[in-house]
């Protein structure tokens, strides 16, 4: 047996991976919206939880500095929401390269994501996109011994020519063995919430809102500023189920009925059998507490990608119609759990110019349920309006990228260097 053909992660495999970094490959899925209008662009907010008008009302959004309705940051990237692949299908000299994968049978996790987001995207564009691997970085963990950081980015353009956003996956790598031996296994236990403990979470949902249309200036922001909380939670399969009608049903492509049986014959391993004989995606993990015990967890739980945009959510009630929020990352730490609460918080850690002449500043955000564990830990960069200096003026793609080959080039550059 070679090494390539050697499952684990050893230098070999991790050369062949590298090896990879920078090649177009298409998405596994279509678009859940090819043309998204002002009304994917009100389903996708409100599939987390967000009303604000700017995503849900394009007679109020037309009197904003946009001049029409914007999609929320969520939309602009996503996994499977939008973008048509600029490549579609793995160019030829490349295909022995991307067959298999190099590090089989090491246990992969979807630990974290980081965007940039350059331009709005308006209603009735179409979007194209590019998914290639753009950083390969060996790590030491003190859950998995030897692991491999590994960052997919999906880069997105409209079909005007802007390039609108960056997306990172990051996939933490691990060996099977090692990360079973460091588990802990701890039990769960969700206490029943009284009455009073609800009327406390509906208060702090009463007295949510956007910001909308008053601006927040940069000359009013001060580092150490506490952005005002908002809740989400208690997590039920009702908001799991509201959040596919906005997002789609993800990376499988699960589907109902005749299209569920299609699907079922393309990736028949995913499908298991419930207490009726029935075959169905294990996706149900997430609705279905025996389908999640299947899966390993104690009952269903949410998306990390629910809770990202939670933070998303948060920065966007702050900041107000006029900002601009240009970066966000976070990390998944934690399963979040239907019955869980969470509060998402933040506060201003840095106020600059970035890019030379840009207002902007800094946010450390956090994500934090009733047992007060952080789950979901990020980080925000936000372009604010200035009295000084004038309305906020979009980002700059990074190294000057003018399309989406060149933006791919920039970042495997980027995380080369990180």
């Amino acid at each position: 047996m070679s090494a390539n053909e050697r499952p684990g992660i050893n230098d070999e495999a991790l050369m062949r991976l590298r090896a990879r970094i920078g090649v177009p490959e298409p998405h596994p899925q279509p678009p859940h919206y090819v043309r998204p209008n002002e009304d994917a662009f009100r389903h996708v907010a409100n599939a987390y939880g967000d009303d604000n008008p700017l995503y849900c009302d394009p007679d109020y959004a037309g009197s904003t500095r946009w001049g029409s309705a914007i999609a929320s940051p969520l939309l602009v990237g996503g996994d499977t929401l939008i973008g048509e692949d600029e490549v579609a299908e793995v160019p030829a000299e490349h295909r022995d390269l991307m067959r298999g994968d190099p590090l089989r049978g090491v246990h992969a996790f979807y630990s974290g994501s980081s965007h940039e987001w350059w331009h709005p995207l308006y209603p009735s564009r179409r979007v194209f996109r590019r998914n290639a691997l753009v950083g390969v970085q060996e790590k030491r963990s003190e859950f998995a011994g030897r692991a491999v950081h590994e960052w997919m980015a999906q880069v997105f353009r409209d079909e005007r020519g802007h390039l609108l956003t960056g997306q990172y996956r990051l996939m933490i790598r691990t060996e099977r063995k090692e990360a079973r031996a460091r588990s802990t296994g701890e039990p769960l236990k969700i206490e029943a919430y009284s009455k009073d403990a609800i009327e406390e979470i509906d208060a702090i949902y009463r007295s949510e809102r956007p910001r909308g249309a008053e601006p927040r200036w940069f000359e009013d922001v001060e580092e150490g500023d506490i952005l005002s909380p908002i809740v989400k939670g208690p997590l039920t399969v009702t908001d799991i189920i509201s959040w596919h009608v906005g997002v789609g049903m993800g990376l499988y492509g699960v589907a109902a009925l005749r299209l569920g049986f299609k699907n079922r014959q393309r990736i028949p391993r995913f499908y298991h059998r419930d207490e009726l004989g029935i075959p169905d995606a294990m996706q149900r993990c997430h609705w279905d507490p025996e389908y999640a015990r299947k899966a390993g967890n104690p009952t269903t739980y949410d998306y990390g990608r629910m809770r990202e945009s939670w933070l998303v959510h948060l920065c966007t009630d702050w900041m107000g119609d006029d900002a601009w929020l240009w970066k966000l990352d976070c990390r998944f730490r934690r399963f979040n759990f239907v019955g869980d609460t969470h509060w998402m918080s933040g506060r201003v850690v840095r106020k600059y110019l970035a890019e030379g002449d840009r207002p902007a500043v800094d946010l450390e955000l956090e994500g934090r349920n009733q047992r007060d564990e952080v789950t979901t830990p990020g980080h925000a960069s936000i372009l604010l309006p200035s009295r000084e200096h004038g309305p906020v003026r979009l980002p700059e793609p990074p190294d000057g990228a003018n399309d989406l080959p060149s933006l791919i080039e920039a970042l495997a550059h980027r995380f080369a260097e990180s």
